[in-house]
């Protein structure tokens, strides 16, 4: 299994992209797939069929796979090659219009999705066996996907919540404008209305109860470190923003935590 570089277009949806080849020999053919907490996207190629066991259902070459609880097998025979992107939770609903619920332990055909020119992403990729190429046509595809996605009045806010979570706050607003593709005024409004405080005030809260955490849990304590590590631009920065939400600075808190 071999790690590919992450694409810039589908980074906000996934954790990863990782590649799998077999030339069929000296192998049972039998892939398994364990619980992991994400969700994915996979691409195939292959001599024959892939079923998904126990189900004993074949896939298509271009699928999503759910939340996997119990073990799975993604089983052929021959060569293949095969490429995953794992995906964050929350992009099934949002990219895909899929109910997480019904792809628990399953799979769903990509050819499904409505308003999407699936197939021509799927006959891209079988036109081409070079693993970068793969990833350039699947980032089209999520660019789409997005796009269609745009027709939920609400999708700008989810996304924009899960990059500031990703980044534990350290997101700029400059870099969640840029994501999103709309205005600093759309962006807070629409923070206003679904959670009540704007953009920089989710991320600088983030931010912190991160920097917290890595407190509390860590039996070391830097505090110069903590404050870079959590994106602050120096330590008096770090400080004046610890002191806002606690009332303490960092060492004061350190102090009586230890009381």
């Amino acid at each position: 299994m071999e790690q590919l570089p992450m694409h810039k277009s589908i980074e906000p949806f996934g954790k990863d992209i990782f590649y799998i080849e077999s030339d069929g020999i000296n192998t049972d053919g039998k892939n398994p797939f364990y619980a992991d907490g994400f969700a994915g996207i996979i691409y195939s190629k292959s001599t024959h069929p892939f079923y998904i066991q126990p189900k004993n259902k074949k896939l298509s070459d271009f699928y999503l796979y759910g939340q996997t609880i119990e073990p799975i097998s993604l089983d052929t025979e021959g060569a293949f090659q095969l490429v995953c992107i794992r995906l964050y939770p929350f992009a099934v609903r949002m990219l895909l219009g899929v109910d997480p619920k019904v792809l628990r332990d399953d799979c769903y055909d990509l050819k499904l999705v409505e308003n999407v020119d699936t197939q021509r992403t799927l006959d891209l990729l079988q036109q081409t066996n070079d693993k970068s190429e793969m990833v350039e046509i699947l980032a089209t595809y999520f660019n789409e996907l997005l796009m269609n996605a745009s027709n939920n009045p609400d999708y700008r806010i989810k996304l924009a919540i899960n990059l500031v979570l990703k980044s534990n706050g350290a997101i700029s607003i400059k870099e969640l404008r840029d994501s999103l593709g709309v205005t600093e005024r759309t962006l807070e409004r629409h923070f206003l209305k679904e959670i009540g405080i704007t953009a920089k005030q989710f991320a600088k809260a983030i931010q912190f109860s991160s920097a917290l955490k890595q407190m509390t849990e860590t039996d070391y304590v830097n505090l110069t470190e903590i404050g870079y590590d959590n994106g602050f631009a120096d330590q008096s920065h770090f400080i004046r923003s610890f002191k806002r939400y606690t009332g303490q600075t960092p060492k004061e808190f350190q102090q009586h935590a230890s009381a």
